[in-house]
């Protein structure tokens, strides 16, 4: 299964979650809830009637990047919603977007770069289309012009969810030729003669399936696996990693879960759902390790450390 058709085939199984969900679940959660929930985390000013997926909090400023699509989960288009003294913004297009789809943001822990894919290149809105992009920003803040990343890391067929880890390789997805299934994990990290080394993840990590969005844990010790039958976690192994292990219900509901971020504690996980008609992509909060202080709140209990671009 693609990205493209998530949604769509989790339909009926997102249905069932409508009736229990009801019309607190916008709510702030209760605060005596088992240390291993999931709550619905969409605060009013993001969510909409569409699909809001992938979240990224940018360590500068606080702003929410993200990403909404159509219910079906189509037309992927990045926003930005500021952090106000009220709470979120309004969301609006970042200053660096273009024609086509455009999705998955991540940025580094020190926030001067942020990855994200994008079809710019062609403004097409076939996935396919889609390369691993980065866009980097001065010390004033201001974001310069988006850079696609060069090929053999980028090819001809589609490439998904750029994250670079502590180990040196940035992962990401890729449905290119030469890998183990239909979309495999893939990484890449330069090469001492200034050029790129791209390798598959291995059979660990990779499936005759589809594995799509892979996500290092900030202190590198696991890797999260968005596979087309759910959620996958893989522990390190030297260089390497263990065979990965499928995480349980609290994450895996219903088939359309996607585009997760890990706290920087490793301890909690802000993942998208569908949830059905009428509310379809939600942003739902995973307690993994017990409560902690994250996301970020809005608005923030200090100011951020750096001027908004």
């Amino acid at each position: 299964m693609t990205r493209r058709a998530l949604a769509a085939a989790a339909a009926v199984a997102g249905a069932l979650l409508v009736a229990g969900a009801g019309a607190a679940a916008r709510r702030p959660a209760a605060r005596l809830l088992p240390p291993d929930a999931v709550e619905v985390w969409t605060p009013a000013a993001i969510a909409s009637p569409r699909f809001e997926s992938h979240p990224a909090f940018d360590p500068r400023t606080g702003d929410l990047y993200f990403v909404r699509s159509e219910k079906d989960f189509s037309g992927w288009r990045l926003l930005r919603a500021r952090c106000g003294a009220t709470g979120w913004t309004a969301p609006e297009p970042p200053p660096f977007v273009a024609p086509g789809l455009e999705a998955d943001p991540f940025f580094t822990t020190d926030g001067r770069t942020l990855y994200f894919i994008s079809t710019r290149a062609t403004g097409a809105m076939a996935s396919r289309a889609l390369d691993l992009w980065r866009v980097d920003r001065d010390a004033a803040g201001q974001w310069g012009t988006p850079a696609r990343l060069p090929e053999p890391v980028n090819s001809d067929q589609a490439e998904w969810f750029p994250h670079p880890a502590r180990d040196g390789w940035l992962y990401f997805g890729s449905s290119r030729p030469g890998g183990l299934g239909k979309t495999d994990i893939w990484r890449a990290r330069p090469s001492k003669d200034g050029g790129w080394i791209v390798e598959n993840a291995g059979p660990s990590i990779n499936s005759a399936a589809d594995e799509y969005e892979p996500l290092p844990t900030p202190d590198g010790e696991r890797l999260l696996i968005a596979a087309s039958d759910g959620y996958f976690e893989a522990r390190r192994r030297g260089d390497g990693w263990a065979p990965r292990i499928r995480l349980g219900s609290a994450i895996n509901a219903n088939g359309s879960e996607i585009g997760a971020l890990v706290s920087p504690s490793g301890r909690s996980i802000l993942f998208a759902r569908d949830l059905g008609e009428p509310r379809s992509g939600e942003l739902l909060l995973w307690r993994r390790g017990g409560r902690e202080a994250w996301p970020p709140t809005c608005p923030a209990t200090s100011a951020p450390a750096a001027a908004r671009p």
